[in-house]
């Protein structure tokens, strides 16, 4: 057979078949051969080998360019963990779920963590009927009598009763919603007496007609009996004095009586924060402000309308518009709209939220729970009598509000907190420790 010619075969019928071409050449040439054989690489050795081979055919300004963003992505990402880490190892009470969603809004995702909460809320609402698993919460007794600062000792004995200091009438009680169970809406008088009277009163509620296994708080501050400080916390509002260190310190314990969250952070309050002469964010007019006097009188509505600013003011701090006014809720709380009482999550949200607000006498009115939106929450605080009223913070993580006891009788700085509802997550030593934001304190006048 000659060079080039094609091996045929008979087969067992008499017909030809062609089994191969093969070049006698190729059959003596090993090397030719070889081609034939299979790569004895695996196939991760021969992707490696490709890109070697397609990195030595790179030039030395293509080499540079990529050497220089791996690089720039590698500090970008040990600058984004370090920010990350110090969050998460950052002083206060937080815990590493509420940090890590804020290092992420703090960090360019707001728009994203606000879309996962709208669409959470929107798809696991509040269940609609029932009754409250365990029932109406239960006021806390009556504890021991707080001491005022300013309290002058008694030397010599009194042969009568002394005067009744000044204080406000207890409210009377609520209405309720919807067929009410046993104790709703009725005031019960909690935690710490100030010169033998009660100075706080809690009561509990449903919020609404339809979502009637959720319960609302309320607890009502008599303003005559406690002074109010603002406390400003570790991160928030953010600059200025803080003599406190954003805790209630040990030698002002043995006077307080109750505390409470303060606002949204001040990126999202749209108003400003004034204390101790120091105008830390500019103050907008129009915006809902809660007002601390120098003698601690505290009070609720508008700046640039019922406030202006003047020497006897120690504390401005702002937060949205008013909920309530004139004894009535302003319109549009039932709206879509985000950019007044929603900010995050928008006004028609089911969700923990909480509020401030005044009487027509001038006693202090919080209102705080789950499954609220921001109608329901103006409707607790017309029923809880409110003549005017402002939001503060939202969400489950920031609600709070705690009187507190003396634990020992010989040591009246050494208090415990109760909290206003069972359900309100963080502990309550929140703020006997330092806290990431703002809050207010009563203490005994």
């Amino acid at each position: 057979m000659q060079a080039g010619e094609s091996k045929t075969g008979i087969d067992a019928r008499g017909g030809s078949t062609t089994t191969a071409v093969v070049d006698v050449a190729t059959e003596n040439d090993q090397e030719a051969a070889g081609f034939w054989k299979p790569d004895p690489r695996s196939a991760k050795q021969l992707r490696r080998a490709k890109r070697k081979e397609r990195r030595a055919r790179r030039s030395p300004r293509h080499r540079f360019i990529l050497r220089a963003l791996a690089l720039a992505a590698f500090l970008l990402m040990f600058q984004a963990g370090w920010s990350y880490v110090h969050a998460l190892t950052a002083p206060g009470t937080d815990p590493w779920s509420a940090r890590s969603v804020e290092w992420v809004r703090d960090h360019g995702g707001g728009g994203i963590v606000n879309r996962i909460e709208h669409w959470w809320y929107t798809n696991h609402p509040p269940p609609v009927g029932g009754r409250p698993e365990h029932g109406l919460p239960k006021s806390n007794a009556l504890g021991g009598d707080a001491v005022s600062k300013h309290a002058k000792p008694v030397n010599t004995p009194v042969p009568t009763a002394p005067p009744a200091p000044p204080h406000l009438a207890p409210p009377g009680n609520l209405p309720s919603f919807t067929t009410p169970l046993p104790g709703e809406g009725v005031w019960s008088p909690t935690g710490r007496t100030v010169k033998g009277l009660p100075s706080v009163f809690t009561t509990f509620m449903r919020p609404d007609p339809v979502h009637t296994s959720l319960v609302t708080g309320i607890a009502w501050m008599d303003t005559k009996l406690l002074r109010g400080v603002f406390v400003p916390g570790l991160q928030e509002p953010g600059g200025g004095p803080s003599p406190w260190g954003a805790q209630i310190p040990q030698d002002q314990r043995a006077g307080l009586v109750a505390a409470f969250n303060s606002g949204f952070k001040m990126s999202g309050a749209r108003g400003g924060y004034y204390t101790d002469g120091q105008m830390v964010k500019p103050l907008r007019d129009g915006a809902a402000s809660l007002v601390i006097l120098q003698d601690g009188a505290i009070n609720v509505g508008t700046w640039g309308r019922d406030f202006a600013m003047d020497p006897n003011i120690k504390t401005v701090r702002q937060n949205l518009d008013l909920m309530v006014d004139g004894g009535q809720e302003v319109p549009g709380l039932d709206s879509e709209a985000n950019d007044k009482w929603g900010a995050t999550l928008g006004n028609k949200v089911f969700v923990w939220r909480s509020a401030v607000g005044v009487d027509a006498q001038g006693g202090l009115i919080f209102v705080g729970g789950n499954g609220l939106n921001a109608k329901t929450l103006g409707d607790v605080l017309v029923r809880a009598g409110a003549v005017r009223a402002m939001e503060l913070d939202i969400n489950s993580q920031w609600v709070s509000y705690y009187t507190y006891d003396q634990v020992y009788p010989y040591d009246a700085t050494a208090v415990q907190g109760h909290k206003l509802l069972p359900d309100m997550q963080r502990g309550e030593d929140r703020y006997l420790q330092p806290s990431e934001r703002d809050f207010f304190a009563l203490f005994a006048r």
